[in-house]
């Protein structure tokens, strides 16, 4: 079993991170929210990608899946603004 603090952690050593949590209690299903600059400029399943390249072998493996919202800084400042 793994935990989401684990996730959080291998992700933030990965990828510059704004904002990051990541959730989940069964041990192998997770969802989260990743904000970081490098999502500028690319498409949503780039940015997947480049998240669960900061898991490797684990994804599929240990993590059997990782529902994500990934957002860039301003993507981010705009939704939060939105939700007041």
């Amino acid at each position: 079993m793994f935990e989401a603090s684990e996730i959080e952690r291998l992700i933030a050593v990965g990828l510059d991170c704004q904002f990051l949590h990541i959730e989940g209690d069964d041990g192998t299903h997770f969802s989260g929210i990743v904000v970081s600059s490098a999502f500028e400029g690319k498409p949503r399943v780039r940015q997947h990608q480049a998240v669960y390249a900061t898991l490797g072998a684990l994804m599929g493996n240990e993590i059997h899946a990782l529902q994500l919202s990934t957002y860039t800084p301003t993507q981010w400042a705009e939704l939060q603004k939105e939700l007041g």
